[in-house]
């Protein structure tokens, strides 16, 4: 015999969660409710929110990996609460970080013996990579300047004025004075001959940008090197060079092999690289590799024994998840050489499909390089009528999320709009793209200009000649003169 049970209303799950009083009144949005909500309301209310983000995939302004396989998926669910500082807990995954530092050094040539183990760290970010190096790099030249019993009180550092605002930030943060080496037409990099112009003794290092966030374009490292080499030799500053390898440390390995910008180049100290852009893992990892031990202070590492063992320690921060270090060993042992070159090379023909196809409507000029980050970075020819930042606004009717920025002095009279190619930015894609700008250019021809009218131009005045200036001068005084006598007859 079957016995029947009363369910209470709060055992029931077959209300509507759209129906239940959860949903159907607001939260108080920046204090804490007083009572609980079910599980599934709160989940339900927070994804109906974040539907009005944009699409990831879409999001063409971002370097930012936003696709991994599912494999990898799951094994960043499977470590979401491992706590990477706690390496005596989780060997393993600091013996994976170690894995992954010493793949990218050898990626970027460090002089390493055959039992020689790289020196480097994971970090949160490219961002606090450059904290890190930028840090090493100040404490060198404060240890030299002081054995010299030289003043040690005002550090410079050089780069060019397309760096990413993290330079900015370091400098300000940690009182180092930012000499950026100023842009021009038609050239949106630093000038390695007016970089080494600006370095003098109190210079911790120059940095060199391996793939402007601007148009992709690679610094010329090699060049840079060579002038340093010289002015090095001349005055025995010995001024080294990082490079900020962000965008492109992950590129220019597989497509450009022979171009010289890393290791190999004597005066390179340390390198970053973003694992979280073409490193082709989720947001949150990125690495800083050193040539070799004695370019680190030993005085920047701290010792922590409070975890369990005695665990060496450089960075800003303390805990942070270990999902990243695991997906990024992932992917450098799923793809290998080979398949990291393949995805590469894809993304530069997509890139290449991309310009080629803007290039034909007629209404564009390229401003990004064929060589450097895979990525389109575009200006209007015809800005009479209208602008980047219209197109920019249109294109997100159609999804679509292209930046528009004006250039950092002194080209900020320029103004470019950019597309990122990343793996998942597929060639349907950038056909569709095209199809879209299309779209929206007729769009706008259509429309009232939204730019103020030019301003008229002053009618030009033809400077006289000293000759009709001095004849000018004369017939005045004669008028004068004649004036004068006739009002004396009368």
């Amino acid at each position: 015999m079957v016995l029947s049970k009363a369910v209470s209303e709060s055992d029931m799950s077959v209300h509507s969660t759209f129906a239940s009083r959860y949903v159907r009144s607001s939260l108080p949005r920046y204090r804490m409710s007083e009572n609980s909500i079910p599980k599934e309301a709160a989940y339900q209310i927070i994804n109906d929110e974040l539907m009005l983000d944009g699409n990831p995939r879409l999001n063409l302004a971002s370097f930012v990996t936003t696709w991994m396989e599912p494999e990898c998926d799951k094994l960043i669910m499977a470590a979401i609460n491992k706590n990477y500082v706690d390496m005596d807990e989780y060997p393993v995954t600091t013996e994976l970080q170690n894995r992954c530092v010493n793949m990218i050094a050898h990626l970027f040539n460090a002089p390493l013996g055959d039992s020689e183990t790289a020196v480097g760290v994971g970090t949160v970010g490219s961002s606090e990579a450059i904290m890190l190096a930028g840090l090493a790099f100040k404490r060198r030249w404060q240890n030299k300047r002081k054995a010299e019993g030289k003043p040690f009180d005002k550090p410079n550092i050089v780069t060019g004025a397309n760096v990413q605002v993290c330079w900015e930030k370091f400098a300000r943060y940690f009182e180092v004075e930012l000499r950026e080496v100023k842009l021009r037409d038609g050239y949106y990099v630093m000038d390695p001959e007016k970089a080494v112009e600006m370095v003098d003794e109190n210079t911790i290092c120059v940095a060199a940008i391996l793939g402007s966030t601007l148009n992709g374009e690679f610094e010329d490292v090699k060049l840079l090197n060579d002038l340093l080499e010289v002015k090095n030799g001349e005055t025995g500053w010995g001024t080294p060079i990082h490079v900020d390898a962000a965008s492109g440390g992950f590129i220019a390995p597989f497509l450009y092999p022979e171009l010289e910008w890393d290791f190999r180049l004597p005066w390179v100290k340390s390198i970053n690289v973003s694992g979280h852009k073409y490193g082709l893992v989720y947001a949150g990892i990125g690495w800083c590799i050193w040539r070799n031990k004695e370019d680190l202070p030993e005085e920047l590492i701290f010792h922590i024994n409070y975890l369990g063992a005695d665990q060496p320690t450089f960075t800003l921060n303390f805990s942070k998840g270990s999902s990243q270090v695991i997906a990024q060993y992932y992917q450098l042992i799923r793809h290998g050489f080979e398949g990291y070159r393949n995805i590469m090379e894809n993304c530069h023909e997509n890139a290449m499909v991309l310009k080629e196809g803007l290039e034909r409507t007629g209404r564009f000029d390229i401003v990004s390089k064929d060589e450097g980050v895979p990525l389109v970075a575009f200006s209007l020819k015809d800005r009479s009528r209208h602008d980047e930042f219209e197109i920019s606004d249109m294109l997100r009717r159609f999804g679509w999320i292209v930046p528009a920025y004006t250039m950092p002095p002194d080209a900020q009279h320029v103004t470019v709009l950019r597309v990122v190619i990343r793996e998942e930015f597929s060639r349907t894609l950038a056909e569709r793209l095209v199809l879209d700008i299309e779209k929206v250019m007729y769009q706008l021809d259509a429309l009232p200009s939204r730019l103020p009218p030019p301003l008229p131009l002053a009618p030009l005045v033809r400077k006289k000649s000293e000759l009709e200036t001095q004849r000018s001068v004369t017939e005045a005084w004669k008028k004068f003169v004649l004036a004068k006598k006739t009002n004396g007859v009368c």
